[in-house]
């Protein structure tokens, strides 16, 4: 395995997030904590990396979720790379006209699985693929329920607000057709 390019340098409590090549010419995303301080590995990254691999296996499958593919180690993720561009006002009137209405199936997926990201309002975490697609990543923040249980009944559809507020600013932002009158971000 070959380091391409670091995606992001963490921070003292974030993860590097490497784009690597495999031996076998596949590209995919390392996200790592092991550059960070020890307490920061042996508490809060180990954690976060058990929370965000749980996410991404009950998101497996979903078109608009890469896969997980392995991990490295307590510390380490393996997920499939799914190159695409940040939502940014930029991409207003490039995307497709379906784009929104995948987001939102994509959106209503996750929650079905009983996992709510939090932090789809972040422009590097909702990306539009080459095909005009979204893509959905960096499940850190995410909460997870038992979509049957109580839990998720009581709590689930105030914390899917966050969420579905997130869709609400990339529409108005970058589908301001789609958008419904009297509504903002």
């Amino acid at each position: 395995m070959r380091t391409i390019e670091a995606l992001n340098r963490g921070n003292w409590a974030n993860p590097d997030v490497l784009l690597v090549e495999c031996s076998d010419g596949r590209r995919v995303v390392v996200k790592d904590y092991k550059p960070r301080s020890a307490l920061v590995r042996w508490t809060y990254g180990r954690f976060i990396t058990r929370r965000e691999a749980r996410a991404y296996r009950l998101l497996e499958g979903s078109p608009a979720v890469p896969t997980l593919l392995g991990e490295v180690d307590a510390l380490a993720l393996v997920i499939e790379y799914r190159p695409g561009t940040r939502m940014s006002r930029d991409l207003a009137g490039k995307l497709p006209a379906t784009f929104m209405g995948e987001l939102r199936n994509a959106v209503s997926s996750m929650h079905a699985r009983g996992v709510i990201h939090l932090d789809l309002r972040h422009r590097s975490n909702v990306l539009a693929d080459a095909s005009g697609h979204p893509v959905l990543i960096d499940f850190a923040s995410a909460v997870f329920f038992k979509p049957s249980g109580i839990w998720f009944r009581w709590l689930g559809p105030s914390l899917a607000k966050v969420d579905w507020g997130a869709v609400r600013k990339w529409e108005v932002r970058v589908a301001p057709a789609t958008a419904k009158p009297g509504s903002s971000s």
